[in-house]
């Protein structure tokens, strides 16, 4: 293989005539195909005077030509994919603060981005899709009357270009840009390429949100890296992945949590489909998994569950749990997968092993600072370590645990509670599918304990009944003050359980 440090070196693995990319009844897409695409891409935002760095606002639904459109623009280009179910004043924000070049929509979108971009002067980009010639094949069409002129830097982009730029979530401040280089893109699909094994014969299915680097690092560059084909589904629809799993056959796939445990729930209905099409692993990402979900998707699937940690700032994958037959221990988030992974103290100090602090990373795959913003900077980094804002700790084996988001993490006059230790109680009571653990505001204690679970279906659990349970294992005050039964948990866009402004959300506040 090539060094892979760019997207068109990352995709030139691929033999010519094998496929890249398919999709539920549309024709696969080949290697050949799929680079042309790319050369065709580049070409088209050259001729409308986009090149090198410019960036490029990308909102289209989950599918082929979301993934060929990513890759294609940031070959040569900037790629700024957004969730195409934002509202105009979301579009607003999000074009203005990474100053786009360029919005590509599909042809007679109705958007409201598309109001928003003819707004702020950005330039509208068609997208016109072509399945008869492949999944994911298209052409971009210009606006009409325009000549911008040649791109100040045409061609295809070079390792420390920006490759793809992404927004933090923002849940408690504005949301701060994270600029993703080629070589940290590349260095990302590798590090999970390399981890998982993953090889030309492997066929993967995605149904994670592209908008999102779970989905464009592990659904789509990782296994276009091994030179593996990628089925790419219309997004994540219980309903409709056992019919996908007959017809793509995959080797794995990835998801987050929530994703896995509804799955879970109609797996029992399609026995005959899981055994038919044997998977090799499940990864799991994003956010925690409940140890008692792994052992039951490992149980129905016949397949080991590998769960990964992964971040914006780290072009996703930071550490994971290794396939057999090597070591996984549930419960933690596994060995080092990419970059270098170490504990540190609030002064700057790393600590040793078995002792909790911040996690903190360094690495190829790791961002070189927000765009924009020293104070951000300033906090994110010491001593050339990137700090998580993730708390955990390394055994002596160097597998990590987590104990929680240091925002997440409930005060409680004075005390301090990891969530995830009170959900992974709460998740051993029977009737328990669903739980997440929360701060509420509290007027003399500044915080106390809530939790908000869904049962499995027919199972009933009084809120009394399942505080004494967990009083049985958590001391006192850990025990949740408030129990709330939902048929929902509150899921952000990209199917992740959100701690930070549950509490008023669910009208706590």
């Amino acid at each position: 293989m090539s060094e892979q440090r760019t997207l068109m070196e990352l995709i030139s693995t691929g033999a010519d005539a094998a496929p890249a990319l398919t999709a539920p009844g549309v024709p696969g897409l080949t290697y050949a195909g799929l680079r042309a695409q790319v050369s065709d891409t580049v070409a088209a935002l050259n001729a409308m005077g986009i090149g090198r760095e410019d960036r490029v606002a990308i909102v289209l639904n989950n599918g082929p030509e979301m993934a060929t459109a990513f890759i294609a623009v940031a070959a040569g280009a900037s790629s700024a994919p957004l969730n195409p179910a934002y509202r105009a004043d979301e579009f607003e924000f999000y074009l203005s603060d990474l100053n786009a070049r360029g919005l590509i929509v599909e042809t007679g979108s109705t958007s409201p981005a598309v109001e928003v971009a003819r707004k702020l002067g950005v330039r509208i980009i068609e997208l016109k899709a072509q399945r008869d010639r492949g999944a994911g094949r298209f052409e971009l069409v210009a606006p009409a009357g325009e000549a911008p002129g040649p791109a100040s830097r045409p061609g295809l982009a070079g390792p420390d270009d920006v490759a793809l730029v992404l927004h933090t979530s923002g849940t408690t401040s504005r949301p701060k840009i994270v600029p993703l280089s080629q070589r940290n893109v590349c260095a990302s699909a590798r590090n999970i390429r390399g981890f998982l094994s993953l090889t030309a014969d492997d066929r993967g299915l995605n149904i994670m949100p592209l908008f999102h680097i779970h989905g464009l690092i592990a659904g789509i560059l990782a296994p276009l890296s091994a030179g593996g084909q990628v089925c790419c589904t219309p997004g994540f629809n219980a309903l409709r992945f056992f019919a996908w799993m007959e017809e793509a056959r995959p080797t794995w796939y990835t998801a987050v949590p929530t994703m896995h445990q509804t799955i879970l729930s109609r797996a029992a209905n399609n026995r005959a489909i899981i055994e038919a099409n044997p998977l090799r692993f499940i990864r799991s990402s994003s956010s925690a998994m409940p140890t008692q979900v792994i052992r039951e998707i490992e149980e129905v699937f016949g397949a080991p569950l590998v769960e990964s940690y992964g971040m914006t700032e780290a072009a996703h994958q930071m550490a994971a749990n290794p396939l057999p037959p090597r070591v996984r221990k549930p419960g933690s988030v596994g060995i080092a997968a990419g970059p270098e992974i170490a504990i540190m103290d609030l002064d700057g100090n790393l600590l040793l092993v078995g002792e909790t602090g911040e996690i903190v990373i360094r690495g190829e795959n790791v961002t070189k600072g927000y765009e924009s913003n020293p104070k951000a900077n300033a906090e994110a980094y010491t001593n050339g370590w990137f700090r998580t804002g993730d708390q955990g700790m390394l055994d002596v084996e160097g597998y990590l645990t987590l104990t929680g988001r240091l925002k997440e993490i409930i005060n409680r006059g004075g005390e301090k509670i990891s969530p995830r230790e009170v959900d992974e109680v709460l998740m051993d009571h029977p009737a328990v599918e669903q739980v997440i653990t929360f701060a509420v505001p509290h007027d003399k204690l500044g915080e106390d304990v809530a939790a908000a679970v869904v049962l499995r279906e027919g199972a009933s659990v009084t809120e009394k009944e399942l505080r004494e349970f967990a009083s049985r294992r958590l001391a006192d005050y850990k025990v949740p003050r408030k129990v709330l039964f939902l048929a929902e948990i509150p899921k952000g866009a990209t199917g992740k359980l959100q701690r930070i402004g549950l509490a008023a959300k669910l009208g706590l506040v």
